[in-house]
């Protein structure tokens, strides 16, 4: 498990994780509606991915792209009129890859009740040139005590996510030297 403390030094300033965070805000229409009349999951899945991706590109100065979505949670349904608010914000980076955090809120646009969390999701990122190839990115700087934990928790999901990948290839490469073919 990498951390930034063992992480190669580089001459690119780290960001705190508030330099690169934002809210991405729509209101849900009928155009957003699935075959239940609430809103269709992509169409939250895709403003998730929005969100995420500028604040990746906001953290790392230029282009980054989607490499995964570790999980995304849908905690209540989302209706027309709803007022969806989509937070997030850098939790860990690695040499050129981020993860970003995300919350998914919701309020009617015509009451004053406070927001409700309809959902959250991870997604990882990775900086991109020009060319396609992985960039450096500056590494986040946990301020809070809430940033820290996120942080550590990332790293948690980064060590699953790369030993899930190593187990899944491993068993691949098992059934081919058995002759399975899949």
């Amino acid at each position: 498990m990498t951390d930034q403390a063992s992480r190669p030094e580089s001459d690119i300033p780290g960001k705190s994780t508030v330099a690169s965070r934002t809210t991405l805000s729509h209101i849900m229409t009928g155009n957003d509606t699935n075959l239940l009349g609430t809103v269709h999951g992509g169409v939250i899945m895709k403003l998730v991915d929005d969100a995420a991706g500028a604040v990746a590109g906001r953290h790392s100065g230029g282009p980054a792209v989607t490499a995964s979505m570790d999980e995304m949670v849908f905690l209540e349904p989302v209706r027309v009129g709803d007022l969806v608010h989509v937070r997030a914000q850098v939790n860990w980076t690695g040499r050129s890859s981020m993860e970003v955090g995300v919350r998914v809120m919701a309020e009617r646009w015509n009451e004053s009740t406070p927001a409700q969390q309809v959902g959250s999701a991870y997604l990882v990122f990775a900086a991109v040139d020009a060319d396609g190839r992985p960039r450096p990115v500056p590494q986040v700087i946990p301020e809070t005590e809430r940033d820290r934990r996120r942080y550590q928790e990332a790293q948690i999901r980064r060590t699953h996510r790369l030993a899930r990948r190593r187990a899944i290839k491993e068993l691949r490469e098992k059934r081919a030297a058995e002759g399975i073919e899949d």
